[in-house]
């Protein structure tokens, strides 16, 4: 079976080739918009950070519940450090140098109840072997910052949960494991220290980690210019120019 077009003649190859080119047609053109999503996504990410840097902070209670509107949404607590436990988030880097997120459990003020505390980046040391020593006060102390729940990640190869002694090494915060470990019940969300603050270490509190919205939408453009390339390759290989007849 073949198309003719005034001169032109296109003859499809083998089903096999067909099937194959528009297989990988799909592949390219499903990265491309993959990458045009991941690019609205951190739009809508960005948007959501701005505004919430103009909303009135709010006070950190014992009932406070997970919810998305307070994600980056200023807030405040007053409590007591749990100075006898620490948690180094693993894998976390800055400008290069390996290191560890520091979150380090507040127990709030008039209630049972504590919140991890993001206190910002440390770096590793010499060894894995060798923990960095992390300073924190033992007197009430009241803080400021913004909620964020914590991030959704699948690791393999999870100890933490069984490894004695403190502080703890995580490969991610896992609010259950982390009140079972420490005894008593903690708040859904987490408090990123404010970059103003005491009592931390180097912050920078980013909603997009890693490169912005523009980057994707330059990948989607690399994979939709692969998609029509193909195409074109695909139609000028099997196309011939016959005489007439």
């Amino acid at each position: 079976m073949s198309v003719r077009l005034g001169s032109v003649e296109f003859r499809p190859p083998a089903l096999f080739i067909t099937l194959l080119t528009l297989l990988l047609l799909s592949l390219l053109t499903g990265l491309g918009f993959w990458q045009l999503d991941r690019a609205a996504q951190k739009r809508a990410l960005l948007e959501q950070y701005q505004g919430m840097e103009r909303e009135v902070s709010i006070e950190v209670r014992a009932d406070l519940v997970a919810d998305e509107e307070l994600e980056y949404r200023p807030a405040q607590v007053r409590g007591r450090f749990d100075t006898g436990h620490q948690f180094l988030l693993d894998n976390r880097t800055h400008q290069g140098v390996a290191g560890y997120h520091v979150f380090t459990p507040l127990r709030i003020e008039g209630s049972e109840q504590g919140i991890l505390v993001n206190r910002g980046w440390v770096p590793r040391g010499p060894s894995r072997s060798v923990l960095p020593d992390v300073p924190t006060p033992d007197t009430p102390v009241q803080l400021e910052g913004m909620l964020k729940q914590p991030t959704r990640t699948i690791t393999l190869g999870e100890g933490e949960d069984r490894e004695p002694g403190w502080p703890k090494v995580l490969q991610r915060v896992r609010l259950d494991l982390q009140a079972r470990q420490l005894g008593y019940p903690l708040l859904p969300m987490l408090l990123l220290l404010g970059s103003d603050q005491e009592h931390g270490f180097v912050r920078e509190w980013e909603p997009v980690k890693g490169f912005g919205p523009e980057q994707n939408m330059g990948y989607a453009v690399q994979w939709f210019g692969l998609a029509t390339a193909l195409l074109v390759i695909y139609i000028v290989v099997n196309c011939r120019r016959i005489g007439k007849q």
